[in-house]
């Protein structure tokens, strides 16, 4: 049943008790005489988004004290050097005596000359709100732990409590963390924990409703955003749709933390656009509003929803425990994140939130990718996964030639689970990925026994009853390069894969750019293999006339290709930095690929087909 009210939170412990459950520091942690590590936070600067943290660690080994921020955060694997924001840093002693800090490295202060306690002070500057980064304004503190607290080597089994004080009236405090003895105050078992468990601190609305079990539990939505509580009310219908799709492919839910499950939503013109996991909650942030763009809300929502098993529980072991020292690097990200982005979409079609010709041109981004893209030359599945620390929201001054040699693991990921469940259901009766995910979650997920590539390959084996085929599956498509036959896989299923404008005289996606006058520039990556690559040009180059036809502007290119046909040879002029190229330049079809239904490519829609649709996109709620 769903409890529907806007969430006005003052720090008074009814109210708490919807946003927190559970109770403070352990009974068996204290008897293990681990002194908690203690976190004071405040935000007097808000309107220039500085925190003022004091952390307080006590029962000290007789050593110096290793002070980290953490370079890496859970759902990430790049590096994001969270140090960089804080300043203003200082320690003392429990008798409240200075103590000396030195710096080893850029992400460490360490603390030496202390009576077992030290209690430091600093100042973090925060203005991203979204899954990686923190924000503080007067509007909202939007905290991502690794972002956000500076903890100690040595301390990752002891519990944390973090207190917030002198909040403004108006805020509530969402968060998956327990709620501690003291008003505003939170708890979680160990620095794991501490560092999964995100926070929201705003004039938030709230909903919550339950799904069965057994045991039944919790799930919340607070959200902080600029539209209407009947907006809010209607979306939260359409999550649920969502969450009970989800819990039907593996035919139970996690057992959540202190049995709840918390969407932590920011929709606001200033927060930076993002989804991310966390074990037992996820953010969610967007600049639209829900309004505007509440199905493309959802769709974030559907992917972190599924997280929740797939990478939270059903973990890599490459990821487990998460260093937050040093980048995360998997070969399993095709399945931890592809995967994922396969069910997004499908559990929005599944749920009754898309129809079936929005589903099906879904398809085309990832197929069309895989299928031309000139990464694939380079890097299978696995090894694409591997190249999430550079490219995970990674940033770099030097350009690279990811465009040319790299695929994104989701992307690819998501192409080879449509692949495998339109695979499994034509060759195996009875058998869908569905089945596949299940075995995943009864293997490893529940046992939370992590993973690695050889572990999925046996799952599907075990599932198929088919160690070849599991093999042969596992050597061409998840550590070799090649792509199956989706044209002759999705035919069953009523869809058509085609050529998007296969007649069209083409000659590469080039980005143009240029005022009338000023000719056509080059603006995106010229890709390998297509023809404007193979004659030469690249990005930043200008093109001065095309088949003897002076190009005044990118309008000019187009008219030139609509006059030639595919095949056809023609010549071109242009400057690179500043030389002047002439050449020649073989025009073929457009390669690029779309998906379709039956019923748009103007085919027959048989018995066959409306049930073989029905059973991989219909509801699996009973």
């Amino acid at each position: 049943m769903i409890t529907s009210h806007p969430f006005r939170a003052l720090f008074c412990g009814a109210l708490l008790t919807l946003m927190s459950v559970g109770a403070a520091v352990s009974p068996a942690m204290a008897q293990r005489g681990q002194a908690p590590v203690r976190y004071h936070v405040a935000f007097p600067n808000r309107a220039h988004h500085e925190a003022e943290i004091t952390v307080t660690f006590s029962d000290l080994p007789n050593r110096p004290l290793e002070l980290r921020m953490s370079r890496s955060s859970p759902g990430r694997y790049a590096l994001h050097e969270f140090g960089k924001n804080v300043y203003d840093v200082n320690a003392r002693d429990s008798r409240g005596r200075d103590l000396t800090i030195t710096r080893p490295d850029p992400y460490q202060w360490t603390v030496s000359g202390h009576d077992r306690t030290v209690v430091v002070h600093y100042t973090l500057y925060a203005n991203r709100a979204g899954g990686t980064y923190s924000g503080i304004d007067r509007t909202h503190a939007h905290l991502n732990i690794p972002a956000t607290f500076m903890w100690a080597r040595g301390m990752d089994q002891r519990p944390v409590v973090v207190t917030f004080v002198d909040l403004p009236p108006e805020w509530g405090i969402a968060t998956q963390l327990a709620r501690g003895l003291d008003v505003g105050s939170f708890t979680a078992p160990n620095l794991q924990r501490f560092m999964d468990s995100p926070i929201e601190l705003s004039d938030f609305d709230l909903r919550t409703w339950t799904v069965e079990g057994p045991p039944e539990q919790t799930i919340r939505l607070a959200i902080h955003h600029t539209g209407t509580s009947a907006e809010v009310d209607a979306y939260v219908e359409d999550i649920k749709k969502i969450v009970l799709e989800q819990g039907a492919v593996y035919g139970e839910f996690p057992e959540y933390d202190d049995g709840t499950y918390t969407f932590l939503a920011d929709y606001l013109p200033h927060v930076s656009g993002d989804g991310m996991e966390h074990r037992n909650s996820t953010i969610v942030a967007s600049q639209n509003s829900l309004l505007r763009a509440a199905r493309g809300l959802l769709g974030t929502v559907s992917h972190e929803f599924f997280h929740s098993w797939n990478v939270e529980r059903i973990r890599p072991r490459s990821l487990e425990p998460f260093d937050f020292e040093t980048t995360n690097m998997s070969g399993e990200l095709w399945l931890a994140e592809g995967f994922t982005s396969y069910y997004g979409p499908l559990t929005m079609h599944r749920a009754g939130l898309t129809p079936l010709e929005d589903y099906a041109h879904s398809l085309s981004g990832s197929i069309n990718t895989v299928t031309n893209a000139p990464g694939r030359r380079y890097r299978s599945p696995t090894e694409m996964s591997m190249m999430a620390p550079f490219v995970d929201a990674a940033t770099a001054v030097d350009p690279t030639s990811f465009p040319h040699t790299f695929i994104s693991y989701y992307t690819w990921g998501q192409a080879l689970g449509l692949a495998l469940d339109l695979t499994l259901r034509q060759r195996f009766p009875g058998v869908t990925l569905d089945h596949f995910m299940r075995e995943m979650w009864t293997s490893h997920g529940k046992t939370e026994r992590p993973y690695t590539t050889t572990d999925a390959r046996d799952a599907l084996s075990r599932v198929t009853g088919d160690t070849a085929f599991a093999g042969e599956f596992w050597q061409r498509y998840v550590l070799g390069r090649e792509i199956p036959d989706y044209q002759a896989l999705l035919a069953p299923a009523g869809l058509v894969l085609r050529q998007r404008n296969g007649e069209a005289a083409w000659m590469g996606d080039l980005g143009l750019e240029g005022r009338e006058g000023e000719g056509a520039t080059i603006g995106s990556r010229v890709l390998v293999g297509t023809p404007a690559y193979l004659a030469g040009l690249e990005t930043g180059d200008r093109i001065v006339s095309l088949d003897g036809r002076q190009i005044a502007s990118p309008g000019d290119i187009g008219a030139v290709l609509a006059t030639r046909q595919v095949g056809d040879q023609v010549e071109i002029v242009f400057e690179s930095r500043g030389q002047r190229v002439e050449g020649r330049i073989d025009l073929t079809s457009d390669p690029r690929l779309e998906v379709v239904t039956f019923e748009e490519d103007g085919r027959e829609v048989t018995a066959v087909i409306r049930a073989f649709r029905s059973e991989w996109l219909g509801s699996k709620v009973r």
